[in-house]
């Protein structure tokens, strides 16, 4: 038995609307700004770390005095 074929077009368009939509959230969620932010959020919880923060100040301070002696000799 044939379909209609405005019941074809309504299937059709409903198809291409699911399809427009899935499209939208796989664009939103391949979204390299996403992974970027992620990345930034990442970084500076580990920074708020003062056991982190701390070590960074070391290894700062100590490439400071080697760098300052260096120059000295």
């Amino acid at each position: 038995m044939a379909r209609d074929p405005d019941a074809i077009e309504r299937d059709i368009e409903q198809a291409r609307e699911a399809l427009a939509t899935t499209l939208d959230q796989l664009s939103a969620k391949a979204n390299p700004q996403r992974f970027v932010d992620a990345g930034k959020a990442s970084v500076q919880e580990k920074l708020n770390d003062p056991r982190v923060r701390y070590a960074l100040i070391g290894v700062g301070a100590l490439v400071a005095v080697v760098v300052v002696r260096k120059l000295f000799r």
